[in-house]
């Protein structure tokens, strides 16, 4: 979810602005009249605690199991032996526990499955839909595929006419018909003054009721004439049913009058007619308002293949149709009935999207509830159902609606979802009882193995030492969460505790950067006068996200900016190259972010820095802005060929190596530039599996360094060409690269020469080089990880044990500590290792190690859950499927 859900109980503690007065004025636009006394005091010690007081964290309306290895294990086997058309569930529910762990490309690898494996028309077009909403903004990679020959793979629109099928059954009644003893061969209708001449036997093999009128005991069938002018149908409507009679098509047809015949076939069971005009009015719906007009029809009609039509309208024009209450409506007052004419059997699937897309516009919104509402109605199994009453309780929340949302998360509970509890136990402990939500969550930590967020939710509901306890098990359990580490800064900070205080928030920004935890940095640095500092972060802030607001969302960041600037010297553009290259040499990612912001505001090239943008975001683990940045610097290129390389390097980063690669060649064309060679070789050396392309690679490297560039960029250059050199042994000429490198500052370089030193059996050289790395580098969690490589085990295991608190995301470490201690044949202590991580992080590697460690103690059960829940993270990794094969064929 990208919505931020703040949490209800937190009123008291969330940020305050600095001072009331001083921030109406920013809100008004007057910032130059705000004087730097008038700052400064806003920022002084007396004012200081309004600056650093945390936001408790929300409860999230996602899928959290206890044991989502088990959970996911359960879902491979189930789609081993399941039918086809619950496979798309059982995706779906794969995508909602990704969803819980924050796993977004394993999210969207789930739905792409669940499009893949959809049985029906309906679920190919929502789950289409979904990963449209999922890829917004990515309509510039399918056209530039197109200049490159190749199409993206489309999610709709779906042949919806052709590939709906309907169940007719009206043989008999011709059979029936041409049995018949009947002398008159036509019959006349009369619809006020005009007389349509038909053919009986043919309108008689429209439907049992005709068939029975024309041929039965009713006197109509010794009728020539038979007035049905009280049948609403007029003249035109019935001469074309006349003509659909005899020849089976509705040809040359008006909108109305097939809205007009589609109402009489219902009337008259005319099942052939009714599809034949389900299918013609399906096949004209190409707009939203058809579709409004339409879709309400369809559903009084029970006309399943217009619905559908309109449906795919609708959903192609998320989220931007659910800015219209008209179609709110349709899908907010959709009943059992009407749900399975528009979606068939996806009614949960469509309201899970509808419910995720209205959550992202607005989480306390009328729509958001009604869709959710809708959503619990839908739910059949098990896990649905605790899904729809978590989510539909969040909300409840939000909207204070608190007897509602306690209904819902005791359902949710009573279902099986645990972390329900945390909903109960802010409504607890907003109404007044603060000792009974300690006691549900210590019944619950009490009764099964606990998690981080257990202990982060206790915490709320206790003050001093054990509120301190509670969080640092919260961070043991699950570094991951953010909270704790933004609570004891705060707390640091309050007592004065300056270096403390920036350092554990730096704990976490070294590994996951949050624009949450920016903000409370810069608040530090604005309650010390570190202005400098401060503007760096609100820098970064801004280049994550540009209409960012800060202070409960009352002030918008750029203003912010714009009064610390104030209080900053102003850098001529020599001043801003000079600290970039010192940033990017020192790896300080968000200093060099900060920067390149600046930088921007200049009149230097807008494209060359958007690039750079972006490919610090891309070691910042932060994909979707880097790719942001990256089509910013294509729109702001300054020539053809340096536009084409943009291009090349979009295409790449989306995993379309070929597409980047006649990109780099087209811009080669034009001009030999060092970003083109780069490129070329980035993407031929992914994209050829032939041994021998790495000549060809080498070559390109050595092409681009001899054209114009910054040193940046050439360290860069260099360093891969060594690391070209290095898998092809060539030491010499790779440990030159290197060192021309760290000439011109390219820190990276250093692991570089130490691996050759290594290799040179040089084990103390290697080491030595690392730790130059560690002293340069500003962020060097790798750093250490590859340095515990050229060293003992005991230094090793301290090198790792540093790489475990800079960044706990990193799984190396732990297998290595596991390892260690299965060797020591410390089987229970090897595994929990491997646990501790894999609580947090789904992670193929971790989860493969733990399984065959319970295969070497013989826990075959057990193996074949991690074998099972690291292919639902990898289902195509050919060593687990092997493994899988292996442990099942033992647990049989």
């Amino acid at each position: 979810m990208r919505t931020f859900f703040p949490s209800e109980s937190c009123k008291e503690s969330q940020l305050h602005a600095l001072n009331p007065q001083s921030w109406l004025q920013v809100e008004r636009g007057k910032l130059s009249k705000l004087t730097s006394s008038k700052f400064s005091s806003c920022s002084s010690s007396s004012s200081a605690e309004s600056l650093i007081k945390v936001p408790e964290p929300p409860v999230l309306p996602f899928f959290k199991p206890v044991d989502y290895v088990e959970v996911l294990a359960q879902i491979h086997e189930e789609l081993e032996s399941c039918p086809p058309q619950e496979r798309s569930n059982l995706y779906l529910l794969q995508f909602q526990v990704f969803r819980g762990l924050g796993e977004v490309k394993l999210m969207r690898r789930s739905l792409r499955s669940a499009w893949q494996k959809s049985s029906t028309v309906h679920e190919k077009l929502v789950f289409g839909a979904w990963l449209k909403y999922e890829k917004q903004r990515e309509e510039l990679i399918s056209d530039l595929l197109a200049t490159c020959g190749k199409c993206a793979e489309e999610f709709g629109p779906i042949d919806i006419v052709s590939q709906l099928h309907a169940d007719l059954n009206s043989n008999s009644n011709e059979t029936a018909i041409m049995n018949a003893d009947c002398n008159l061969r036509n019959v006349i209708f009369r619809i006020g003054d005009e007389k349509i001449v038909c053919d009986r036997k043919k309108i008689a093999g429209l439907s049992a009721p005709f068939h029975a009128m024309l041929n039965g005991c009713f006197s109509e069938s010794l009728c020539e004439i038979i007035d049905f002018s009280e049948n609403n149908i007029s003249p035109l409507g019935f001469k074309a049913i006349s003509e659909f009679s005899v020849t089976g098509n509705l040809n040359e047809v008006s909108p109305n009058i097939l809205l007009e015949i589609l109402i009489f076939a219902n009337k008259f069971c005319c099942e052939r007619l009714k599809d034949a005009c389900d299918r013609k009015l399906a096949s004209l719906v190409s707009s939203v308002e058809d579709a409004v007009e339409l879709m309400e029809f369809a559903l009084q009609e029970n006309s399943s293949v217009l619905a559908a039509s309109c449906l795919r309208v609708f959903l192609h024009e998320l989220p931007t149709c659910l800015n219209d209450d008209r179609v709110v409506e349709i899908f907010s007052h959709a009943d059992k009935q009407k749900r399975i004419i528009m979606v068939g059997a996806a009614s949960f699937s469509l309201y899970c999207l509808l419910s995720e897309v209205a959550m992202n516009l607005d989480p306390q919104s009328n729509k958001t509830a009604c869709f959710l509402e809708r959503l619990v109605e839908s739910a059949e199994t098990k896990q649905q159902k605790l899904l729809a009453f978590h989510q539909l309780g969040c909300v409840r929340l939000l909207r204070k609606e608190y007897d509602e949302a306690e209904r819902l998360f005791e359902a949710a509970l009573n279902a099986g979802h645990i972390y329900s509890v945390s909903g109960l136990a802010r409504l607890g402990y907003i109404r007044g009882h603060r000792l009974w939500a300690y006691d549900r969550l210590s019944s619950v930590i009490s009764s099964i193995t606990p998690l981080g967020w257990m202990y982060q939710e206790r915490s709320l509901y206790c003050e001093g030492i054990n509120k301190y306890e509670e969080l640092e098990k919260a961070t043991e359990l699950d570094p991951t969460l953010t909270y704790p580490y933004m609570y004891r800064a705060a707390s640091l900070m309050r007592r004065q505790n300056v270096q403390a205080a920036l350092a554990e928030i730096n704990r976490i920004l070294g590994f996951k950067l949050e624009l949450e935890c920016l903000e409370l940095r810069f608040c530090f640095y604005l309650a010390l006068e570190d202005y400098q500092a401060a503007l760096c972060d609100v820098q970064a802030i801004l280049t994550l996200s540009p209409d960012y607001r800060m202070f409960e969302g009352r002030v918008a960041a750029y203003q912010l900016r714009t009064l610390v600037c104030e209080h900053v010297g102003n850098w001529t553009t020599a001043d801003c190259w000079m600290q970039l290259y010192e940033r990017w040499s020192s790896v300080d990612d968000i200093g060099s972010l900060s920067v390149i912001y600046q930088m921007l505001e200049s009149d230097a090239p807008k494209g060359v820095l958007y690039f750079r943008q972006s490919l610090l975001l891309l070691r910042l683990n932060c994909p979707e802005a880097a790719m942001q940045s990256l089509q910013l610097a294509r729109q702001h290129a300054s020539t053809e060929h340096e536009r084409l390389v943009y291009e090349g390097w979009i295409l790449y980063d989306t995993g379309h190596c070929e597409g980047g690669l006649r990109k780099a060649e087209e811009s080669i064309k034009l001009n030999r530039s060092f970003e083109a060679f780069f490129l070329k070789a980035y993407a031929l050396a992914d994209s050829s599996r032939d041994p021998s392309g790495s000549v060809t690679v080498v070559s390109l490297l050595e092409d681009a360094l001899k054209c114009p560039s910054d040193r940046l960029r050439k360290g860069q250059a260099l360093n891969n060409l060594g690391s070209v050199y290095v898998d092809h042994g060539k030491l010499d000429l790779a440990g030159d690269c290197y060192i021309n490198a760290l000439k011109i500052r390219h820190t990276r370089a250093h692991q570089g020469l130490a691996r050759v030193h290594f290799l040179r059996n040089d084990k103390a050289a290697a080491y030595e080089e690392m730790t130059k790395l560690i002293e340069k580098a500003r962020n060097n969690a790798s750093a250490y990880e590859k340095r515990s490589e050229y060293c003992d085990r005991e230094l090793a295991k301290a090198d790792l044990e540093i790489v475990t608190k800079l960044d706990p995301l990193r799984v190396y470490p732990y297998k290595y500590r596991a390892a260690v201690l299965m060797d020591n044949h410390k089987e229970k202590e090897a595994i929990a290792e491997l646990s501790r991580a894999i609580a947090f992080k789904a992670d193929l590697h971790l989860l493969h190690l733990r399984a065959a460690f319970y295969e070497h103690i013989g826990d075959v059960l057990a193996a074949l859950r991690d074998c099972r829940a690291a292919l639902s993270v990898d289902p195509n990794h050919q060593e687990m499927l092997e493994f899988h094969s292996r442990v099942n064929s033992h647990e049989l």
